[in-house]
């Protein structure tokens, strides 16, 4: 149940805020503050009334107990059972308060989330190759083009900021931004793990493997989200490596970006100048940062309830392309679409739009 000096405490410190004159002029606060001090005094009264029943309760199994009044005891006895029964009904209110509080809090974070989202425009995307080796690798350069044409045919800006390719053109990560008006509503659906079936250019028997590739959208911050001091970070500069690792570049223009009080490490090294890579670094170190920040506001609110809270997971399945049957299934919408060629090419519309129809009836 709710701790009762936690909530005096709050209803004492709103009581405070709303005595204070210059609040009129900020009427929207001042409704609000309104509204959360009427469900605290419902709060108070219901426990202040559940204090002075277990008073009375306790005193009756005194006089129960002394056994010096039969009369009195019968009395007691009777007294006593309305009294748990009254306790019971009150404790029920109370918690029934709690709920309604609870489900209040999960609205307003929600909704103050889904407002938040609403105003991001820019998103760095990560690619990650799973399960599946080689593969895997080639996997996650399929979904790379599919993102980047996408972008290209959209008109919206693509640039890579980090990747490390493989020797056969595969990709073992890749990180990389799109700019350009709403890319983040209609990419954000597409973070978690995404599963390949196809028979392998190398594999003679015909037989189909499976591999899977993971995907995080994470939307650019403004400015005025992340402060990051040049004290918290360790930089470093090297020799930019290619496939194999070898070194493809005789200066050290490669960045690697150490935030030192969250631990967070981040490179760069795809451009040929150290200050194009060190921007790189820091636009993927602050979107890291917005995402552990949003991560731990998440968290320390479902903790409340033993939910998780927020989007898709990264170790969630959430699609499957399928080349023998040249079929694109969407686990979460329960949706197929054929022509996967024409898809990996960066012909996504019609899965983002059933995935933003799909958002949209949830969010009604």
């Amino acid at each position: 149940m709710t701790d009762i000096e936690a909530v005096k405490k709050r209803h004492q410190a709103i009581i405070q805020q709303l005595s204070d004159p210059e609040l009129i002029s900020d009427w929207e606060k001042f409704e609000e503050l309104s509204k959360e001090k009427l469900r605290l005094d419902k709060v108070i009264d219901k426990y202040q009334g559940l204090e002075e029943i277990k008073r009375r309760v306790q005193e009756n199994q005194l006089l129960i107990t002394s056994k010096e009044d039969p009369e009195l005891v019968s009395l007691a006895e009777g007294e006593l059972s309305q009294l748990r029964e009254r306790q019971r009904a009150i404790e029920n209110e109370i918690s029934a308060l709690e709920t309604t509080e609870l489900l209040l809090n999960e609205e307003n974070f929600q909704e103050d989330n889904r407002q938040r989202q609403e105003t991001y425009s820019d998103v760095i995307i990560e690619i990650r190759a799973g399960t599946g080796g080689e593969e895997a690798a080639l996997f996650a350069s399929d979904l790379y083009r599919m993102y980047s044409r996408y972008a290209e045919l959209a008109g919206f800006k693509s640039q890579v900021l980090d990747s490390k390719p493989t020797d056969i053109g595969g990709i073992k990560e890749i990180t990389f931004e799109i700019a350009g008006e709403n890319v983040f509503s209609k990419m954000k659906n597409e973070g978690g793990v995404h599963r390949v079936q196809r028979i392998p250019s190398t594999e003679k028997s015909g037989r189909i493997h499976t591999s899977t590739a993971t995907v995080a959208v994470l939307p650019k911050p403004k400015k005025s989200e992340i402060k990051i001091r040049s004290d918290e970070l360790k930089i470093d500069f090297y020799r930019a490596s290619g496939p194999g690792g070898q070194y493809v570049n005789k200066r050290e223009t490669a960045v690697r970006i150490t935030h030192l009080p969250s631990g967070i490490v981040v490179t760069s090294q795809t451009e040929r100048n150290q200050l194009k890579n060190k921007e790189g670094a820091m636009s993927i170190l602050e979107v890291r940062l917005l995402e552990k920040k949003r991560s731990e506001e998440a968290r320390s609110f479902s903790g409340k309830r033993n939910t998780q809270i927020g989007g898709a997971k990264r170790a969630e399945k959430i699609r499957t392309y399928n080349f023998p049957q040249d079929r694109v299934t969407d686990h979460r919408i329960k949706k197929s679409w054929h022509n996967l060629e024409k898809i990996i090419d960066g012909d996504l519309n019609q899965i983002i739009s059933a995935l933003q129809k799909t958002d949209a009836e949830r969010a009604i």
